[in-house]
């Protein structure tokens, strides 16, 4: 008999051993109500359907724990994936004899596959440390949890100890995977501009708060701004008017010294678009359902954001336009898009009061996908075909995944990707390349930063989409980068 096979099966002695000792300990432990507790989470835990429960309490909660609560239920689809259909099947393994523990303990249908590895364990942990990346205040208050679910699995005799620690093993494997294809948020807020003096309204007067009622989820932040700043006066959308030009007539009648946003990305860009036109500073409130410019500026604590206004406190930031079809420039903030993309927000529109935003979002992306059509271009002169052209305010990251957020708003350049419908199999490839977190080397996926960027569409006419919003059609879209050009109020 070979060393390396001698080393196998010694080990795998002591491994049965200690499997065998801890099941025993466990066996003789006094009965107790957590024998009820136990035998009844082990039971919720079947087919994820704990993990699921709490997810979509999470995806209720928002923010980070919602971000969570969707990276904790594909980590659990992958690493049940992995752990029942792949591992199970190759590393057959007999369960512990019923007689191991005590009868009240025993589930009455016990499970009958290969107990190695745990399955429960694998989801446990994959729910957990996914949630845990995006949050971790909530995956510390869910990891007892999971570990009372790993090891109940023992405590009621369906799987050895080693099966557990494998399983958990697994799916803290399978989570942090995760990151390779979709990367985790930063919250650290990206670095801005010059620092420069604002006027100071140390009681909010001349200061003009434009609210959109139909943004976020909870309770407008502008009340609170009021609270602190007693004299700003409130403007509220007009669903029926475009909001810059709203804006811009209350600018005109006079007495505005400052502005201010409390709504989603659309609404930010409405605003910055009036404040950089007419040369005023601006400050942001998260009003937002994703407030993606906000969290980017770290202006996401009202108080601290009164307290800048009050003072006069602001740094210059990036902005960035496009003009369509030689028309006026329009400002955004964030991003825009041709291709798919705009399309799909305009489906997402239509289904979302029916179904959700989230869902209605995930729906169009796979209908946009399933009858898209490349879009024929010349970017700067150069003949392309693609699927989709995102371009960004500033530098995004990370280079090789879905662009998650900006580590500087003052770098002057213009974030350009776009996805190639010109090469072989393209979709296939580019799915393949996401997938396996290999995009930043895939020939489908291209990334540049540039000051200026020139499209022309060579066919009937497209849509773009700036900051979320569907912006309009043409055939000619002239981005360019305006650094320093938005004056930013900020603690």
């Amino acid at each position: 008999m070979s060393r390396l096979r001698r080393r196998v099966l010694g080990t795998a002695s002591q491994l049965a051993t200690a499997d065998h000792a801890l099941i025993g300990r466990s066996a003789r432990l006094r009965p107790s109500p957590m024998d009820r507790t136990l035998l009844g989470l082990s039971r919720s835990a079947n087919h994820s359907v704990l993990w699921c429960g709490l997810a979509a309490g999470m995806l209720v909660a928002g923010g980070r724990p919602r971000r969570g609560a969707v990276r904790g239920l594909l980590a659990v689809a992958g690493a049940s994936a992995v752990a029942n259909g792949m591992l199970k099947p190759v590393f057959p393994r007999r369960r512990p004899p019923a007689q191991t523990v005590p009868a009240l303990r025993r589930l009455v249908h016990p499970p009958t596959s290969s107990s190695f590895p745990s399955g429960h364990s694998a989801s446990a942990a994959a729910f957990v440390t996914a949630v845990a990346l995006e949050s971790p205040a909530s995956g510390a208050l869910l990891a007892p949890l999971a570990g009372a679910v790993a090891y109940s699995r023992v405590h009621v005799g369906v799987h050895w100890p080693s099966d557990v620690l494998v399983g958990a093993g697994v799916g803290a494997a399978v989570a942090l995977a995760t990151r390779r294809w979709w990367a985790v948020r930063p919250e650290e807020p990206a670095v801005l501009g010059a620092r420069v003096q604002a006027p100071a309204l140390a009681d909010g007067e001349g200061l003009l708060v434009l609210t959109n009622p139909a943004s976020g989820n909870g309770d407008d932040p502008a009340t609170e701004l009021v609270e602190l700043l007693p004299r700003v006066r409130l403007l509220e959308t007009d669903p029926d008017r475009d909001a810059g030009e709203q804006l811009q007539e209350a600018v005109d009648a006079g007495g505005v010294r400052a502005l201010a946003v409390s709504g989603g990305d659309g609404t930010v860009q409405a605003v910055a678009g009036v404040a950089v036109a007419n040369g005023l500073p601006m400050a942001v409130l998260p009003g937002g359902t994703l407030n993606h410019f906000a969290r980017d500026v770290d202006a996401v604590d009202v108080a601290a954001t009164a307290s800048a206004i009050a003072a006069g406190r602001a740094e210059r930031v990036d902005s960035a336009e496009v003009c369509v079809d030689a028309g006026p420039g329009r400002l955004f903030v964030n991003t825009a898009s041709i291709g798919g993309y705009p399309d799909a927000v305009q489906l997402r529109e239509q289904l979302e009061h029916r179904i959700g935003k989230w869902p209605a979002a995930a729906v169009a992306m796979v209908r946009v996908l399933q009858r898209a059509a490349p879009l024929e271009v010349e970017l700067d002169g150069r003949r392309a075909a693609l699927w989709m052209l995102f371009v960004g305010n500033g530098r995004y990251a990370p280079t090789d995944q879905v662009p998650m957020s900006r580590p500087t708003l003052s770098s002057a350049t213009l974030d350009v990707r776009y996805l190639r419908a010109d090469t072989y199999a393209s979709r296939t490839r580019l799915l393949l390349a996401a997938a396996t977190g290999t995009l930043a080397g895939s020939p489908t996926y291209v990334h540049s930063n540039v000051e200026q960027l020139r499209v022309q569409v060579l066919g009937p006419p497209t849509s773009l989409a700036t900051d979320g919003e569907v912006a309009g059609h043409g055939r000619t879209f002239t981005f360019r980068s305006r650094p320093q050009s938005l004056v930013l109020y900020r603690a």
